[in-house]
């Protein structure tokens, strides 16, 4: 599972990409314009960035990259664009993108080239499982145990999951989970969150001694297995 960054201004283009690699159990975020594209770019959470070559808002791709590289931020950087000319390639490679994939592309086509750009500059992530206590998450096969049991969760709790599991004994805010996992298209009001959590919660919990999803009063959720409910802040509803 990666958590991607996409830089695109066509609204249609972003969401077939987003949909597409959100099916496969990755996280997308995406940003619309240069500007709040390299506003994005500029945070290290990122496992891959896909960036649109021309964008609005007097900051293109080209741009984003040079800054990037500049800062040393070495997030891979596949780069799209309708701009197929060797010289143009030349460069987008130049300007630090790790590889350029002209449009129109494949679907199939992307994705084995994001994947070859993981497996060679973040080779960690190749790492199936993910454990904290007795919870085993493959992310491969997205099966998921607990003490040995089964546990059959959707897709969109399995994402949650893995988030949480990427990010042991860290405060997860409400924010950063509707930004990550359900994107901007829900209202930040909406208590889709809560119910999502309180759900998998009790498919992770339900029946152990040890709870590993905790509630922080007024602020969001955390993962772990020493953060006790007497702890001040906490709650587990």
């Amino acid at each position: 599972m990666w958590q991607c960054l996409l830089i695109e201004d066509d609204q249609d283009n972003a969401r077939y990409l987003s949909n597409g690699l959100t099916e496969l159990g990755h996280m997308v975020t995406v940003s619309p314009d240069g500007v709040s594209g390299l506003e994005n770019a500029m945070k290290d959470k990122w496992d891959i960035i896909i960036l649109d070559r021309i964008l609005p808002n007097h900051v293109d791709g080209l741009s984003i990259l040079s800054t990037l590289r500049a800062l040393n931020k070495k997030t891979p950087v596949l780069v799209l664009s309708a701009l197929s000319a060797v010289d143009d390639r030349v460069d987008g490679l130049r300007a630090g993108g790790d590889d350029y994939l002209v449009k129109p592309f494949s679907f199939s086509e992307l994705v084995a080239r994001l994947d070859a750009l993981i497996r060679r500059t973040r080779p960690e992530l190749e790492t199936k499982e993910l454990r904290i206590a007795d919870l085993v998450v493959n992310v491969a096969t997205q099966k998921v145990q607990r003490a040995g049991t089964p546990i059959s969760l959707q897709p969109q709790e399995f994402r949650l999951l893995v988030y949480l599991m990427l990010n042991p004994h860290r405060i997860i805010t409400r924010t950063m989970l509707l930004e990550t996992i359900w994107g901007y298209s829900f209202d930040p009001q909406s208590n889709v969150i809560d119910v999502q959590v309180s759900r998998l919660r009790r498919k992770i919990d339900g029946g152990s001694a040890v709870p590993l999803i905790h509630t922080i009063r007024g602020t969001g959720y955390i993962l772990s297995d020493t953060h006790g409910p007497g702890q001040a802040g906490s709650c587990n509803p």
